[in-house]
């Protein structure tokens, strides 16, 4: 399955991005086939830049199209993991909370 990687990138960037390394290695060794955003757009757009974000944002809203389910990692949730989330449910995706 195509598995949407819904964590935290805000704050802590550097940490945040290890950690969605993480997810997407747990995801990949189950056998799926992880789509995590954050990781990937952040080679080439400035998070800390809001136009850029915004593009990287609505890019990953793209991805939830394609994907099978939404892990979400994180309890606290960002204001871009809430957008993802809800995007998710208007697509009526799988939503896991991991």
């Amino acid at each position: 399955m195509k598995i949407f990687i819904c964590s935290r990138l805000r704050g802590d960037i550097e940490n945040n991005i290890k950690r969605a390394k993480q997810f997407s290695r747990e995801v990949m060794l189950q056998g799926h086939f992880p789509l995590t955003p954050h990781i990937y757009f952040t080679l080439f757009l400035d998070e800390l830049k809001e136009e850029e974000r915004n593009i990287g944002i609505n890019a990953g809203l793209e991805w939830i199209k394609e994907c099978d389910e939404v892990w979400v990692f994180d309890n606290e949730l960002s204001e871009g993991m809430k957008k993802e989330i809800e995007f998710a449910k208007k697509l009526n995706k799988k939503i896991v909370m991991k």
